[in-house]
């Protein structure tokens, strides 16, 4: 992985360290440890930050040069959440917060990870 894409990807959007943890669902330092080569990212997470920063795998392992995402393989169909700011979520009524918004795409996502992982328990 060329460690300096994650962070050349991050500060394209303007994001700090910790929107973009908290788009993932992690903890900055967590976030802080892949942009430095501390810690590395499982698959599950390359894939997760691929889709977060509209780009391939491959582009964030080194593979390829280009940080276009290979636009064949992506169904017009479904809609990133994250990628639509101009929509409104309202829950009983209320209007969602940007903050209570990230903060139930980390409920989701941390609650999918949650399924993974007993999932897998149950396989063994």
């Amino acid at each position: 992985m060329i460690l300096n894409r994650l962070t050349t990807l991050r500060k394209a959007k303007r994001w700090s360290l910790q929107y973009t943890a908290d788009r993932l669902g992690i903890a900055k330092s967590t976030y802080a440890g892949y942009e430095s080569g501390h810690r590395r990212p499982s698959l599950e997470t390359i894939n997760l930050l691929a889709g977060l920063y509209d780009t391939s795998t491959d582009y964030i392992l080194g593979r390829v040069d280009h940080p276009a995402k290979d636009l064949t393989t992506e169904s017009p169909q479904v809609m990133e959440l994250t990628d639509l700011p101009n929509m409104e979520l309202a829950v009983d009524g209320i209007s969602l917060s940007e903050e209570e918004t990230i903060q139930f795409i980390a409920f989701i996502r941390a609650k999918r990870e949650v399924e993974i992982n007993r999932d897998k328990q149950n396989e063994t």
